[in-house]
Formats: structure tokens, C-alpha cells, sequence
């Protein structure tokens, strides 16, 4: 059997793929464009000029700037290549990690308050950063409470450091809610 012209038509337009400009505004995309404009300096009109569309449409996405910071945060954090523990010894791996966090700090201004302030850590930064724990503690033979003192201090004096060196002058902290 086969189907009248309008019905076939109306099959199409599901299966195949909406004509016209793809959508626009993607967390990858909104990622890139805080990133280029820095977590410090960021807007909303910033971040929506950037991406091409008007801030009403990039509210649809995003609730507001707080959110936006913290989705930018987030995706940084992701897009970080951690060092991998190996058999090099704690000594080695701890000297490259803390210089990993050391150029992640200085490449991200306003970054830090998201890595050290714990109700300013996302679940999914929270779970990488539990996995990577077990992955050192598993490679260097520590309890895995040991593995995450010794990172967690590590870490939070690094990238606090870090941020005190490389945060530009007058920089401060957004005040906590």
C-alpha cells in the first residue's frame, strides 16, 4: 500500500532532519565561549554576543549567571587532562600533579573558588575527582583514605597557591550566598 502524498510527506519530516540553521547554543559551545571570556570577566551578554544570539535565548539554557560560571567551571575542570599515576613513584606523580593544577589555575583565572569551596563543586567534578583518588591510590598501594588525604591537601594548597600567584591584582572571590 502505499501512502497518500500528504502522509508521505508528514513521514519524512520525522525521519529526516529539520531544514534550516542547526540549533546554536550548546553546552559545548557556551563552554567555549566563557572560557574565551574568562570566568572573571564573564556576562551573560557577554557569553550570548559570543555565541551569536541574544541573552533571552541563552536564558532558555541557563538560569542565570551564577549557573553560567558554574557550567563553565565544570566543563574546564572536565576538559583537564589529569596526570595519570604510574609506577614512577608518589614522590613523581605528586611533583606532575601539583604542576598540572598549578597551570590550570594560571590558564583559568577565577577557577580556584570552584575547585576548593565544596559547595561549589559540582557532582560530576566530585566524582572525577574520587575516581582519580582511587586510580592513586591503586597505582602507588596507599588505603584509599590515605590516597585521598594526601591528594586533597596536595590539590587544595596547590591550587590556592596558584591562585594567589597568578590571580591578576584586586582580584577577589565572589562573596559566598
Amino acid at each position: 500500500t502505499q501512502l497518500p502524498p500528504r502522509e508521505k510527506h508528514m513521514s519524512n519530516a520525522i525521519d529526516s532532519p529539520r531544514p534550516g540553521r542547526p540549533p546554536s547554543i550548546t553546552r559545548a559551545r557556551i563552554a567555549d565561549a566563557g572560557i574565551a571570556m574568562g570566568l572573571p570577566a564573564m556576562t551573560f551578554t557577554g557569553v550570548a554576543a559570543l555565541l551569536g544570539v541574544s541573552h533571552v535565548a541563552l536564558y532558555k539554557h541557563v538560569a542565570h549567571l551564577a549557573a553560567l560560571k558554574l557550567l563553565v567551571a565544570e566543563e574546564i575542570f572536565a576538559r583537564w587532562q589529569l596526570p595519570a599515576a604510574s609506577e614512577e613513584g608518589l614522590e613523581h606523580y605528586l611533583l606532575r600533579f601539583s604542576a598540572s593544577l598549578r597551570q590550570l589555575v594560571k590558564s583559568h583565572p577565577g577557577l580556584a573558588p570552584y575547585l576548593l569551596r565544596r559547595k561549589a563543586t559540582p557532582p560530576a567534578m566530585l566524582a572525577r575527582i574520587e575516581a582519580h583518588q582511587a586510580q592513586v591510590a591503586h597505582a602507588c598501594h596507599l588505603p584509599l583514605a590515605g590516597a585521598r588525604w594526601l591528594l586533597s591537601t596536595v590539590a587544595f594548597h596547590c591550587v590556592a597557591l596558584a591562585d594567589t600567584v597568578y590571580a591578576p591584582a584586586g582580584d577577589a572571590w565572589e562573596a559566598e550566598d
